[in-house]
């Protein structure tokens, strides 16, 4: 014969009050109430010979004010902080689609579009050239910029080798040479980069703009837009 014998739960097994509170740790932070019930408990329990002095009472109650207004202050300026960069990343959007002057020699070529940029030259400077390079090294434009003043020099290259031919997509080195009283110099350049998207960073870091060509910069290290 089969039997079914019904023995309950053990009473181990039911959901147990907590015996003890678990903290989470607010329980050791002080507040104003608590200053307040500690200095009330002060004043009761001293000295009636030895009083509490005037000055000393006003330093307590000086030291907290002040702690409790750096901490509100910390806060508000971590909420003033995040809104900031809230506020650049909304700005920043507007620049996707367009063009940013970045310091740098190396520009990505689109399949029908060249690179331009600038040549920050301190100086001015005889027989400058513009040397485009391709990705393994190879020189594939010359661009002869004779004698330049001072100042920033605008070049755009459109994106064809020696004999006329559109060369592939991929990122290209721009090298900028010339003299000065005789002797070979290196010049510096800036390069226009196309911006895909946006990215918000971390509150220190800021605003990140990804580039053409799978290349990220932050906001603070563009030159010039458009």
């Amino acid at each position: 014969m089969n039997t079914i014998n019904n023995i309950g739960l053990h009473k181990d097994l039911f959901w147990q009050d907590e015996a003890v509170k678990i903290s989470d740790g607010t329980e050791q932070q002080l507040k104003q109430e608590d200053f307040f019930a500690l200095l009330t408990e002060q004043l009761a329990n001293q000295d009636p010979t030895k009083p509490v002095d005037n000055n000393q009472l006003v330093s307590q109650m000086t030291s907290f004010s002040t702690a409790e207004g750096i901490t509100q202050l910390n806060e508000q300026f971590t909420g003033f902080a995040a809104s900031m960069t809230s506020n650049q990343a909304l700005q920043a959007s507007g620049l996707i689609g367009q063009d940013v002057l970045v310091a740098g020699n190396v520009g990505y070529k689109n399949a029908d579009e060249g690179i331009s940029g600038v040549v920050v030259n301190e100086q001015t400077v005889q027989n400058m050239s513009i040397g485009i390079y391709n990705e393994i090294g190879e020189l594939v434009k010359s661009i002869d910029a004779g004698t330049q003043s001072a100042g920033n020099i605008e070049f755009n290259w459109d994106g064809k080798d020696e004999n006329g031919n559109q060369l592939p997509p991929g990122n290209y080195t721009v090298k900028a040479e010339g003299e000065v009283f005789g002797e070979g110099v290196a010049v510096p350049t800036a390069i226009n980069r196309h911006v895909d998207s946006v990215s918000l960073g971390s509150s220190a870091q800021g605003v990140v703009l990804n580039l053409d060509g799978d290349v990220s910069i932050l906001l603070d290290d563009v030159i010039q837009i458009g």
